[in-house]
């Protein structure tokens, strides 16, 4: 149940409504409810029915219907990814990305992929925006250049120096492409990696795969930049070993090479009184191999798909922009968006009319970026759809014994059903008992997760 820390914080509409929900004659079936979605911050509400029936016999093994339940609706999770809108479902999607990130660096049955990517080049790379003016900074020696040594959440860091003369329209615009600069990457990287065996572009196709995972993250400057996880496989993919010309040192200079080639840059052409722009990576680009469990690396497989799932339920909140789309040009004003992520998010509204179909004006609130925040490859590792189901699947078997259908077989089943959409969210006072189950949920997993590190520690899996 809520703490009293926090009821005593609540105006009195607030705390009004908590008590008539806590007092309301189904609140152990809604708590039931908001439980089975995670303590998701913002459910799905859905009215209908559903019927089990024997195909042979006509029989019925199951009903189930909405009109008894709270307010006579059922809530579903959200699914949002993004922290700052679920924190509860983007843990979800977190735990999805980090199995899905690590079976492609240590392997895993359940997806058919074997341990042996463990003995195969890979690295994690990050690859930065380039410099649009300097911004307010911790350099590890020294002061900012504006002469102040900045605190960590300094709100200033990552704003510019000098408004008048940032570059925010080109930092839009390379948000803007950025996923074409990443494509061009990828393609000059296999180019690079064949020059180096050797090969020609089609001889690499048949002895040798490039696989990746990556994820978006944005700077405090408003950048986009990405960090992947890059690995050499056979050319049919994970089960298949590389040939033994594929090193570690050949994948990393092959990256170095790509990252500043020529033909990894895109081009936003001129509009209006905007020149031609040519954008390529910035001049920090990180490259460390990843290194297995228990070996003493800084850089661990463990330590990268954390990592990357982290930064999955992330978007461009930490730059003071919204999480959500932009309705009219006021809306950053009137909303109290800093000055940086404003002039930022204005800049995107002007450069709408220069280039339609970059659909500047739409993403505005992402600062141009429109790609998705976590990739892959097709053969690097498993999929979010597979993890999704793997996990409906479990929930299926666990209602199917829990009904006592457990021992029919399916396709003796016939299931009819009917469920239409009837709003989503919470009162005032079920968002403050659905964040209470929330936190007891999020405090039972750091403690199970705990425990297990503990252990693999304890039996020295994990060092």
């Amino acid at each position: 149940m809520t703490d009293t820390a926090t009821l005593a914080g609540l105006d009195s509409a607030a705390l009004a409504d908590v008590l008539r929900v806590a007092g309301a004659p189904g609140f152990d079936r809604w708590q039931d409810q908001i439980r089975r979605t995670g303590g998701c911050a913002n459910p799905i509400h859905l009215t209908g029915w559903t019927l089990t029936k024997d195909k042979t016999t006509g029989e019925t093994l199951h009903h189930y219907s909405t009109e008894h339940e709270p307010g006579g609706r059922l809530r579903i999770a959200c699914g949002n990814r993004r922290a700052s809108r679920c924190p509860s479902c983007a843990w979800t999607y977190a735990g999805d990305t980090y199995h899905l990130i690590r079976a492609g660096l240590a392997g895993d049955d359940r997806y058919d992929i074997p341990a042996a990517v463990r003995e195969r080049p890979r690295v994690f790379a990050t690859f930065t925006a380039p410099s649009f003016g300097p911004v307010h900074n911790r350099p590890a020696r020294g002061c900012c250049r504006c002469g102040l040594r900045h605190a960590e959440d300094d709100p200033s860091l990552g704003t510019a120096l000098d408004p008048a003369t940032y570059d925010y329209v080109g930092a839009v615009l390379f948000n803007n492409h950025a996923g074409d600069l990443w494509h061009r990457f990828a393609k000059r990287l296999r180019r690079e990696i064949a020059a180096r065996a050797g090969l020609t572009q089609r001889e690499l196709a048949d002895a040798c795969r490039v696989s990746y995972g990556k994820v978006a993250e944005f700077q405090k400057r408003g950048a986009i930049h990405f960090h992947a996880v890059i690995r050499l496989d056979g050319p049919d993919g994970p089960g298949d070993p590389p040939p033994s010309w594929a090193t570690t040192t050949l994948l990393m200079d092959s990256i170095r090479a790509a990252a500043v080639h020529r033909y990894a840059t895109v081009t936003a052409p001129a509009a209006g009184q905007q020149p031609a722009r040519t954008f390529q990576w910035g001049t920090q680009l990180d490259i460390r191999p990843v290194k297995a469990f228990g070996d003493g690396s800084d850089i661990t497989e463990q330590a990268v798909a954390s990592y990357v799932a982290k930064y999955a339920t992330k978007a461009a909140e930490n730059t003071g922009t919204l999480d959500r789309p932009i309705g009219n040009r006021e809306a950053p004003v009137i909303l109290g968006v800093p000055d940086h992520a404003r002039r930022l998010i204005e800049a995107c509204f002007d450069l709408d009319p220069l280039y339609p179909d970059r659909r500047l004006r739409a993403w505005a609130h992402m600062l141009g970026f429109r790609g998705h925040f976590s990739t892959k490859s097709r053969r690097y590792s498993t999929t979010l759809g597979t993890l999704r189901q793997i996990r409906a699947d479990y929930r299926a078997a666990q209602e199917r014994q829990a009904r006592g259908l457990d021992d029919t077989e399916p396709d003796t089943v016939l299931v009819l059903a009917s469920w239409q959409y009837a709003g989503h969210g919470h009162t005032p006072g079920e968002s403050v008992l659905a964040a209470s189950i929330a936190r007891d949920l999020q405090l039972n997993r750091e403690t199970a997760r705990q425990a297990m590190q503990d252990q693999l520690a304890q039996e020295g899996v994990l060092t």
